[in-house]
C-alpha cells in the first residue's frame, strides 16, 4: 500500500513537471484548442484520483454517513419509543386521575350519606328524648295531681270532722271519725278533671 502511494505521488509529480514543460514549449493557443497530450494526462490523473478516493476516502466517508444515518434512525426510534411511553404514561395518569375523581365522588357521597344518617339518628334521638321528657312530665303532673287530691281529701276530712264536731258538740274519736270519712270519700267516684 505504501509503495502504491509512493508511486502515485511520483507519477503526479512527474506528470505535473511534464505538463509544465509542454506548456512552456508550445506557443500560446486558444482556450478551446484540443490538446491530446493534456487530455491524456488529465484522464490519467482523474483515474488515479478516482481510484484513490474509491479505495480510501469513499469507504471512510460512506462508513461515517452510514453511522450517522444509523444514529439518526436510532434517535428517531428512541423518540418514537419515548413518545409511545409518554402516551402510555399520560393514559395511565388520566386513568388514575379518573379513578381518584371517582373515589373522591364516592367518599363525598358516603360522607353525605353518613351525615344524613347522623342527622336522622339525632332527630330520632331528640324526638325520643322529647317523648320521654313529656311522659315523665305527665307522670309527675299526674303524681302531683294525685298528691294534691289526697291533700284536698285530708283537708276535707279534717274540715268535715271539725264541722261535724262543732255541729254535734261532742268530741268524737279522731281516728275513728277519719276512717269513717275516708271510707265514704273512697266510695265516691274519682274526680274527673278537664285536663285528662
Amino acid at each position: 500500500m505504501r509503495t502504491l502511494s509512493l508511486s502515485l505521488a511520483i507519477l503526479l509529480t512527474n506528470a505535473s513537471a511534464l505538463l509544465a514543460q509542454e506548456a512552456a514549449a508550445e506557443p500560446k493557443s486558444g482556450l478551446m484548442d484540443i490538446r491530446l497530450n493534456l487530455m491524456f494526462w488529465t484522464l490519467i490523473i482523474f483515474g488515479i484520483l478516482y481510484w484513490g478516493l474509491r479505495s480510501w476516502a469513499f469507504p471512510a466517508i460512506l462508513g461515517e454517513v452510514d453511522k450517522r444515518e444509523k444514529a439518526l434512525q436510532d434517535a428517531i426510534d428512541a423518540a418514537k419509543r419515548d413518545r409511545d411511553e409518554a402516551q402510555r404514561l399520560l393514559e395511565d395518569h388520566q386513568r388514575q386521575i379518573e379513578a381518584a375523581r371517582g373515589e373522591a365522588q364516592k367518599l363525598i357521597a358516603d360522607g353525605r350519606a353518613v351525615a344524613e344518617k347522623m342527622r336522622t339518628d339525632l332527630l330520632e334521638q331528640t324526638h325520643h328524648e322529647q317523648q320521654t321528657m313529656l311522659e315523665r312530665a305527665r307522670r309527675e303532673i299526674e303524681a302531683e295531681k294525685d298528691r294534691a287530691v289526697a291533700q284536698l281529701r285530708r283537708e276535707a276530712v279534717n274540715l268535715a270532722i271539725a264541722g261535724a264536731s262543732k255541729v254535734i258538740e261532742q268530741n268524737l274519736d279522731n281516728t275513728k271519725n277519719r276512717q269513717l270519712v275516708e271510707g265514704f270519700l273512697a266510695s265516691l267516684p274519682a274526680i274527673q278533671t278537664s285536663g285528662r
